[in-house]
């Protein structure tokens, strides 16, 4: 990653970063956009001229989201099948919208919040060593 932080600029705390991750902000500056559209990241920065060219969140947001909403919604959907016992049509009318609202509502922040601890660690993809020189 040839975007670091240069000798003027601070270094920034991983809660600084995490911060600016879940805000959706940019991971160096902390004030231009990151997203163009609802998951579409900008090509750079509109503040400070970061490149987002490095940036691979890769399945890891929607990983962390699924496994989230999965507890989430079976824990519910089990207390309320074991305590009340409702029709099935009940229970797609309860958790479709469960679902729908803790899978896609958070991805955007856990997204950003990856790219923000990817470009603080300085992530990048790992190399083979030459071990005959």
């Amino acid at each position: 990653m040839n975007d670091t932080a240069g000798p003027s600029e601070p270094e920034t705390t991983v809660l600084q970063s995490a911060l600016r991750g879940l805000a959706c902000k940019c991971p160096r500056c902390g004030q231009g956009k990151l997203y163009a559209g609802f998951l579409t990241l900008a090509p750079a920065c509109d503040r400070c001229g970061l490149d987002y060219a490095f940036i691979d969140a890769g399945d890891g947001p929607a990983i962390f989201i699924i496994m989230l909403a999965g507890a989430i919604v079976v824990g519910c959907a089990l207390v309320v099948e074991v305590k009340y016992q409702p029709p099935f049509w009940l229970h797609a009318v309860l958790w479709l919208p469960l679902i729908l609202a803790t899978t896609l509502l958070p991805l955007r922040s856990m997204k950003a919040l990856l790219i923000a601890l990817q470009y603080h660690h300085k992530a990048a993809p790992g190399r083979l060593i030459d071990r005959a020189k």
